[in-house]
């Protein structure tokens, strides 16, 4: 879509060039598909580009992953496989990678353009990267203008359906996925009313060394909803703690999927994740919906 209210582009990372009708430009997938008067009741003036960041997309250290607000889409991705192949690490978390990319259900050109904190930015409830990085307990770290710099919870930063933690002239600098999160075992499930839908409900489940348990409600719910416990519940515990922490208005309705089937779904695939985790890793599990399996990750891909 033409943007044919923008005066200028900046190139810049410093929050202190930000004022009003300005927007950040990372991959700009939204922005440019949306348009310029899409994102409040003024229309925007200029783009702070990050395209010249140099940003180092992915880091890798004893500690965690640190992914850049401009790592793509395409680069994390190929993040396992580069990982496997230099014989780096070996956390089960990084299992969650290639099903929450695919759950994009988007062309190469998308994959190649598209950010981390883009989608995280943009909160919409069926936001990926948001499933993605809540469910292994990322922290965003914010910059803002005078040089502040804060640090919170990806599960806390996304407020509403396309509401977020970031004040004016706030930039989203990177997420970091801890160790601890990256080394637990996790299981995850998705569902879409239609094949190559955007996601209704997406569920990631984790199970620590400790048997600590934490499942990440998103897509199903405006903002992501997070239950922990210190031990594998039963399901009816598991039950009575998902009605609990998500009240009935707090379920995403749109054409993708109603309130009831939301959390009806999440209630079926919460359970899935429990049981699965209560088996030995590697256990044969059923699963619901269009997950798809790692063999058929490319084929999708190209048919989207």
């Amino acid at each position: 879509m033409d943007m044919n209210t923008i005066e200028a582009v900046v190139r810049t990372t410093d929050p202190a060039d930000w004022r009003d009708g300005d927007a950040w430009l990372a991959g700009g997938t939204v922005l440019f598909s949306y348009g310029s008067t899409a994102f409040g009741p003024k229309p925007l003036r200029r783009l702070l580009d990050l395209g010249s960041a140099g940003w180092q997309p992915v880091t890798v250290t004893a500690d965690g992953i640190e992914l850049a607000a401009t790592c793509t889409v395409a680069e994390l991705y190929a993040l396992p496989e580069r990982l496997a192949g230099e014989g780096i690490q070996n956390w089960p978390g990084l299992d969650l990678i290639r099903p929450c990319c695919d759950s994009f259900v988007a062309s190469f050109k998308v994959w190649n353009m598209s950010t981390v904190g883009g989608n995280l930015c943009t909160s919409l409830p069926a936001g990926p990267m948001i499933s993605l990085c809540a469910g292994l307990d990322g922290t965003a770290t914010v910059l803002g203008p005078g040089g502040s710099r804060r640090e919170l919870p990806v599960a806390g930063f996304i407020t509403g359906d396309g509401h977020n933690a970031l004040a004016p002239g706030e930039l989203l600098r990177s997420v970091s996925l801890p160790a601890s999160a990256l080394s637990s075992r996790v299981a995850f499930r998705r569902l879409s009313l239609s094949n190559l839908g955007r996601s209704g409900v997406l569920l990631i489940g984790t199970l620590d060394a400790g048997g600590r348990f934490t499942l990440t409600v998103t897509a199903a719910t405006k903002r992501p909803v997070q239950l922990r416990f210190g031990s594998l519940p039963e399901a009816p515990e598991l039950a009575g703690e998902l009605g609990a922490a998500i009240p009935e208005d707090l379920y995403h309705d749109d054409i993708h999927g109603l309130p009831a089937w939301r959390r009806d779904m999440t209630h079926r695939l919460a359970e899935e994740i429990r049981a699965e985790l209560t088996l030995p890793a590697g256990s044969p599990v059923a699963v619901s919906g269009d997950f798809w399996p790692p063999q058929e990750t490319q084929q999708t891909k190209r048919g989207a």
